[in-house]
């Protein structure tokens, strides 16, 4: 193989050739300025923009003219909850997160803390899902803003949006989703979810990167932000700045490409997950799924493997792309706060590896990933003297290790 085989599509996806088709005339024959109102290229731009917005929100069941344009989810997601909180802080300062939220809810959240706002981290079940009645009693008279993402992009677990948003319509709060790992991928439908809000990304779904969206609703209730990019007034004074018309013309064109085309993809793809994820249990002992199986996106497997030395895992796998348990931090490998969240030790955290496929991921690379991975764990077991323990019956959860 000329280049290593690409499992890590919740990262980022390559952009489709169509996409990427339907974005070049932006970058010269009509480059011009969607905000030129006074001339042909101006409108040429303008069109591309609104053609875009219609493509999206097809996809999600919105109104397009309650897409508002992004340089992506980070954006998306800080625009979402620090514009709730400055719009609504007469109305009250609690908002309510998951502990598992993407760093882009997480870190805005405790930027929020640091301006008087009060943050509810709800714990997850070890199933990976909130627990809804925790949910419903976590809502105060002072609560704005609920933000669960749709589809986690760790362990792919899927969240009874529909269930959160009528608990958040009920209570008269507004409810916002992190549906970047959703949308394209299964059917989301913002009004049938009572979602108020909701971030998109382009690049998750075989677009460019550098482009994304924010839904906000329109009527029932109608949703208003404090912008937080000031400027020339874009996006109806939601957000300032010279739009990225080719990208923009990409984000629309891989939604087009995926309303088309997800109820096929996803059944190819949930073919080639559970073929690897069968392969694997049959062949190795001591691997477990993180987060229900039952409730999860298509494409995901992540899966820990027991005995192995995480670090070594990875480098025997070198040619083949996925992402681990551990994030890289300071210099040292910390677990993944998502898998830990679960209830998973240090232990089984390090040694979990999420296999994320995508539109262009075939058979034969199963095939190739599944049999690399059982020849090296198997090799990494044959190393580890925890595991000849396992093997002879020790129970190594009542070993007592001395430390020298």
């Amino acid at each position: 193989m000329s280049k290593p085989i690409y499992f890590d599509n919740h990262a980022t996806t390559p952009v489709d050739p169509r996409v990427l088709e339907a974005m070049l005339p932006y970058f010269s024959d009509n480059f011009g300025n969607a905000a030129s109102r006074n001339h042909a290229y101006g409108w040429a731009a303008e069109d591309a923009v609104e053609k875009s917005r219609k493509q999206i929100a097809s996809l999600v069941g919105a109104n397009s003219k309650e897409i508002v344009f992004t340089s992506g989810a980070t954006e998306s997601n800080n625009l979402a909850l620090k514009g709730v909180a400055e719009m609504y802080a007469e109305k009250g300062n609690h908002i309510i997160t998951a502990a598992t939220e993407h760093k882009a809810v997480l870190d805005t959240c405790k930027h929020l803390e640091k301006k008087g706002c009060r943050i509810t981290y709800l714990p997850l079940k070890g199933d990976g899902l909130i627990d809804l009645d925790m949910l419903r009693d976590s809502i105060t008279d002072k609560t704005i803003l609920i933000s669960i993402m749709y589809a986690n992009n760790e362990i792919g677990v899927l969240q009874p949006i529909k269930e959160i948003g009528k608990i958040a319509k009920e209570k008269g709060v507004l409810f916002h989703s992190d549906a970047v790992q959703a949308v394209g991928k299964v059917p989301v439908n913002v009004i049938e979810d009572s979602i108020d809000l909701m971030s998109i990304t382009a690049h998750k779904i075989y677009g460019p990167k550098g482009a994304g969206a924010l839904y906000v609703r329109r009527k029932s209730p109608r949703v208003q932000l404090t912008a937080q990019m000031d400027g020339g007034g874009h996006e109806r004074g939601m957000r300032s700045g010279t739009l990225n018309v080719p990208g923009i013309a990409g984000l629309g064109a891989a939604c087009e490409i995926a309303q088309k085309e997800m109820p096929e993809e996803s059944v190819r793809l949930r073919g080639l997950r559970d073929k690897l994820r069968k392969t694997l249990e049959s062949n190795l002992e001591e691997v477990y799924i993180n987060g229900s199986m039952e409730h999860r996106l298509p494409n995901n497997l992540n899966m820990s493997f027991a005995y192995v030395e995480g670090e070594s895992l990875l480098m025997g796998i070198n040619d083949i792309a996925v992402s681990s348990g551990s994030a890289c931090t300071s210099a040292t490998l910390e677990p993944s706060y998502v898998l830990k969240a679960l209830g998973l030790g240090d232990d089984l955290a390090h040694t979990s590896i999420r296999f994320g496929l995508g539109r262009f991921n075939t058979e034969e690379e199963v095939d190739y990933v599944a049999k690399k991975m059982i020849d090296v764990v198997n090799k990494l077991r044959e190393l580890s003297p925890l595991w000849e323990m396992f093997k002879d019956g020790v129970d190594l959860s009542k070993v007592q290790w001395t430390a020298h």
